[in-house]
């Protein structure tokens, strides 16, 4: 019916004039020729095919026949043929077109026809048209821009996960791109992500987005996701010849999809989701080469959503670290601000003795560093069982300070503190004064017991941290520490002032016994004196006293021991009247140059004669130049006699005194020293702090059990000291050393 328009100049097939009938060998060569070619006059009524045309079009009866008119040729093929003819004619210029149409065979072909214009001299121009079969090269055209297509999809895709690893942008870019390369209704991805679940990225045509009437609810059941998982698609060409269940057919036809195809994304053992391609104008053959475009579209975006899930991971695991850093960088720096606060308390309440002031410091330095609304102090009355407030720090709550609260009024509180347990708690009450507030209550104890309590308050709804406790504690702890050790000093102060009030004491009744012995005493040796006259006249008594005591008489020995005795006493009366005058100062000196060199060596043979009738040597070691000593002859005699006394006193027999005197190794000039040694004995290195103290003697140290008061070295010191020197002893290998020191000229300045 179509090629019924075709003739310009349409008139019965009887009056159609007969054309000249072609040279035969000219039809031969024409049909020789493997082109398709045929030849028609402008009104279409000459005609010729050759064979080749023939076979092409299907009509193998007509090869070689006249009068064949575009009515007698495909419908797809003789409309485009007539309207290039007649735009031929028209311009005079070659037309090509391009036709498709089925052959014998049922195959689609295409075709480009060349219509030319020849016999334009003679009175009737003709037309020649030339196919020529472009299906093989179309075919290739077509696969390589789908595979250009494909390209342009995937890289657009790669270049979008190169430019974001956010997957709700990639999901986006990709079912935009995945519906431009198929061309279709509406491209979703589903997620069967537990945090999204459901259509996260959908995208569809323009007629459709503007329609909003479309349901993306797919309700996957969880056999469909077996499937799935496995990797298994779901390619569906027609869903009305579809054979599926009744529910599949009325999800479908709910989300108004007549043909769809299903992609998974599966990574390992985890189904991502699902691409989703939609047609909903009608059925859609689904073409193979689609298929594994979409496939390794899934692949992609898989492989995508892992990283970027792995980069989120990564990401969070990053916030949580920077989080964690920074809490904990908080956490240090208020550590760090915690323990400058802790040491200065600690200063300020070591530095006092004060427990007023300990505990108030405490109070403010704690209110201040944390920031509370107040804080206060109680101290523990444990006898009486109460507590007392004693210090407190606020700004605007009135004062407590000073109020005594029964521990027995309060168990819950007092039980847990006495037991050394810190604890808080809100009020659930408001109190008359303060209000709804949160205490932090930390008892204030040590090794000994608890001393009391300390208490930080602030708002209802505060809490206090676990730093802010530790630091309440430790500061509680030193607060006992220092309460302790004030309490101790107050103490040890009151047991001094005894002490010192006790030795006043007893300095005042040896002086007071001294002064009242001394003259009974004195009188004493007089009348010993004189009595030794008497006995000498009329019994010989000197010459019974160079005897032997064995073989003295009774008088002889009687008063030896009476003026041995009498001697002693007087000794330790001089002694302690020499000690105390020392104490307060009224001990005079009279200083005098002294040749050490040449008064040693005349004053010390007494001491050698009285060592060598115990089997001991005493040596004196001087250097040749020695400088002048300026000081009290009657105070350095008294030293060197008490010390030398006690070498002869102390030394073992066979062993050896030494006593030297040297120049100081520091100031020759202006100081001068004087080491004296012995051999044989040692001093308890235990004992050494106490052998200048009044009255000690060194336990089981006297070979000679001569005995002693105790005050022979205390009175050393006192006198070195009193002459500007010092002393020093030194106890080892079987030896002892005492060296003075002495100024040279210290009288010169006193």
């Amino acid at each position: 019916m179509v090629m019924s328009m075709l003739p310009l100049d349409p008139m019965p097939q009887g009056e159609r004039p007969q054309p000249e009938v072609a040279d035969a060998a000219l039809r031969e060569v024409l049909d020789a020729i493997a082109t398709p070619i045929w030849i028609t006059d402008e009104h279409y009524r000459q005609h010729f095919c050759n064979r080749a045309w023939t076979v092409l079009l299907g009509a193998e009866g007509l090869a070689g026949a006249d009068n064949l008119g575009t009515e007698d040729l495909p419908p797809e093929v003789g409309q485009p043929l007539l309207t290039a003819g007649q735009r031929t004619l028209a311009s005079g210029d070659e037309q090509i077109t391009v036709v498709e149409m089925t052959d014998a065979a049922g195959d689609r072909r295409r075709l480009r026809a060349t219509v030319r214009r020849f016999g334009a001299d003679s009175s009737e121009p003709r037309l020649l048209v030339s196919l020529q079969d472009v299906t093989p090269l179309h075919a290739v055209e077509q696969t390589l821009q789908r595979q250009s297509e494909r390209e342009r999809l995937l890289g657009a895709i790669a270049q979008h996960l190169l430019q974001s690893l956010n997957s709700e942008d990639l999901l986006q870019t990709t079912v935009n791109e995945v519906r431009r390369f198929l061309r279709i209704d509406r491209v979703l991805f589903y997620s069967f992500d537990p945090d999204y679940n459901g259509v996260v990225a959908e995208s569809a045509s323009g007629a459709m987005a503007i329609s909003g009437d479309v349901q993306t609810d797919l309700s996957f059941i969880p056999a469909d996701l077996m499937r799935y998982r496995q990797g298994e698609m779901e390619v569906i060409d027609d869903i009305a010849t579809a054979h599926l269940p009744p529910a599949y057919l009325a999800k479908f036809d709910q989300a108004k999809v007549k043909a769809c195809l299903i992609m998974p994304i599966v990574q390992g053992d985890a189904l991502y989701g699902l691409v989703c391609a939609l047609n909903c104008s009608g059925p859609r053959p689904w073409a193979a080469w689609e298929i594994e475009t979409l496939r390794e579209v899934s692949t992609q975006v898989g492989g995508a959503i892992k990283q970027a899930r792995l980069y989120n991971q990564v990401q969070r695991l990053n916030t949580d670290l920077e989080q964690q850093v920074a809490q904990r960088t908080e956490e240090l720096q208020t550590a760090l601000e915690f323990e400058a606060t802790l040491k200065r308390i600690t200063d300020r309440v070591r530095d006092s003795l004060d427990v007023n002031q300990i505990m108030l410091t405490a109070v403010k330095e704690l209110t201040e560093a944390l920031d509370v609304k107040g804080s206060n102090t109680s101290l523990y009355d444990l006898e009486q069982g109460t507590s007392t407030i004693y210090y407190e720090y606020n700004s605007s709550s009135p004062s407590y300070q000073g109020r005594v609260a029964q521990m027995e009024a309060f168990p819950e509180v007092y039980h847990q503190l006495l037991d050394g347990q810190y604890f808080q708690f809100c009020s659930v009450e408001p109190n008359p004064v303060r209000g709804y507030v949160a205490m932090l209550a930390c008892p204030v104890v040590d090794d000994r017991g608890v001393l009391g309590d300390l208490w930080l308050i602030n708002d209802r709804d505060y809490g206090f941290n676990d730093l802010e406790i530790r630091l309440v504690q430790q500061v509680a702890n030193q607060c006992a520490i220092a309460i302790r050790q004030a309490r101790l000093y107050q103490a040890a102060q009151s047991q001094v002032a005894e002490l010192e009030r006790l030795n006043t004491l007893k300095d005042d009744f040896l002086s007071t016994v001294s002064h009242e012995l001394r003259t009974p005493v004195t009188s004493m040796r007089v009348a010993l004196q004189l009595l030794g006259v008497t006995l000498n006249q009329e019994f010989d008594l000197t010459a019974d006293l160079q005897k032997p005591k064995t073989e003295q008489t009774r008088i002889g020995r009687y008063y030896s021991i009476l003026q041995e005795e009498c001697e002693r006493e007087i000794s330790l009366i001089n002694d302690l009247l020499d000690l105390q005058r020392l104490d307060v100062g009224n001990h005079p000196i009279q200083p005098e140059p002294i040749l050490l060199e040449t008064w040693l060596a005349g004053w010390i043979d007494s001491f050698v004669t009285r060592a060598k009738s115990r089997n001991q040597t005493l040596r004196l070691m001087t250097p040749s130049i020695l400088p002048v000593l300026y000081t009290d002859l009657a105070s350095l005699e008294r030293v060197l006699a008490e010390l030398l006394n006690n070498a002869c006193k102390y030394t073992p027999p066979g062993e050896y005194i030494t006593l030297e005197v040297l120049p100081h190794p520091d100031d020759a000039s202006d100081r001068v020293c004087l080491a004296l040694t012995n051999t044989g004995v040692t001093i308890p290195a235990a004992e050494m702090t106490r052998i200048f103290d009044k009255f000690y003697r060194v336990p089981s140290a006297d070979p000679w059990k001569q005995g002693g008061t105790g005050l022979g070295l205390a009175l050393v010191k006192k006198l070195v000291t009193h002459l500007g020197g010092d002393i020093a002893v030194a106890s080892d290998a079987s030896q002892t050393c005492f060296t003075i020191t002495l100024p040279t000229q210290p009288a010169l300045t006193r």
